[in-house]
């Protein structure tokens, strides 16, 4: 998996204009062209938080207009990447594409199971860099709630889920060959948080974006294997339970010594001024 449509194979991933949650178990990943991707089908009742974006008007109905990925963190209140929200994805400013959407409850999106909710506000971080990739987190406000128990727990800054070491799943509808294969139901592939010293080196400043442990989190495998890919931006990244990340950027999709970089969520907690262990995560925030 990689990210939206709209990341490019030295991601942001985001779907271009058109066209994972899993037991915490261990899955089988698939191969693709020597590289594995990993993933493997999962209900949306395993990840009631996973939500997929989706535009008809702008990608087409045949996926349910599905671009990029999102996390519900409150009933009325999803996280997605900013990268997703940009003009150049949407094709106008997010409030002026009058069928933005979060679909939730909805495994496979050629069905109509599950809610479409119309998003009701976007805030997108001033503070979001499209050259380092820094910041990259976008906050919907949606018209209408979900069910209580379709909100995902965040990790606050110092949280053990962050080491270096731990298992994490991503989830997304996104490619899952690195060539444009999008699934047609959701998807979780397995990965391991690694140290930001890995990524530092992979990533020490490029066209692709520059590694900055404060704000981002580095995973996937060293030697290449499972990761996110285009399509899956703005998706959840779990670990312990707790939301971590969200699908950002790298380089590729799977590739060895290209791990995937995530959104470190304690950074979106701490610039949105969310305390996880003394107020309400599922409220939004202020201005949002």
């Amino acid at each position: 998996m990689r990210r939206c449509l709209v990341r490019a194979l030295s991601r942001p991933l985001i779907l271009a204009a058109a066209v994972m949650a899993i037991p915490l178990a261990s899955a089988a990943p698939a191969a693709s062209d020597g590289v594995v991707l990993g993933g493997v089908p999962i209900d949306v009742s395993q990840a009631p938080w996973v939500v997929a974006l989706s535009s008809r008007d702008r990608f087409g109905g045949t996926r349910s207009g599905q671009f990029c990925g999102g996390v519900a963190v409150g009933r009325s209140t999803v996280l997605t990447a900013a990268h997703c929200m940009g003009e150049d994805v949407l094709g106008a400013s997010p409030g002026q594409l009058s069928d933005l959407k979060v679909v939730a409850g909805r495994t496979d999106l050629y069905t109509s199971v599950g809610q479409e909710i119309s998003v009701r506000s976007v805030w997108v971080n001033p503070g979001y860099d499209s050259s380092s990739n820094a910041g990259d987190f976008a906050v919907l406000s949606l018209a209408e709630p979900l069910a209580a128990t379709a909100v995902a727990p965040m990790a606050a800054a110092g949280d053990t889920a962050y080491e270096p070491g731990s298992d994490a799943v991503v989830y997304g509808w996104g490619d899952t060959s690195g060539f444009g294969a999008y699934a047609h139901s959701l998807r979780a592939a397995h990965v391991h948080v690694l140290a930001d010293t890995l990524c530092e080196r992979a990533y020490p400043g490029s066209t692709d974006g520059t590694y900055q442990a404060r704000s981002m989190v580095c995973a996937g495998e060293a030697r290449g294997g499972p990761d996110a890919c285009q399509g899956d931006s703005g998706g959840p990244l779990v670990a312990q339970g707790r939301l971590i990340g969200l699908v950002s950027w790298g380089s590729g999709c799977g590739r060895p010594d290209s791990p995937g970089v995530y959104t470190r969520v304690s950074d979106a907690l701490r610039t949105l001024h969310w305390d996880v262990g003394t107020r309400s995560p599922h409220e939004a925030p202020d201005g949002a």
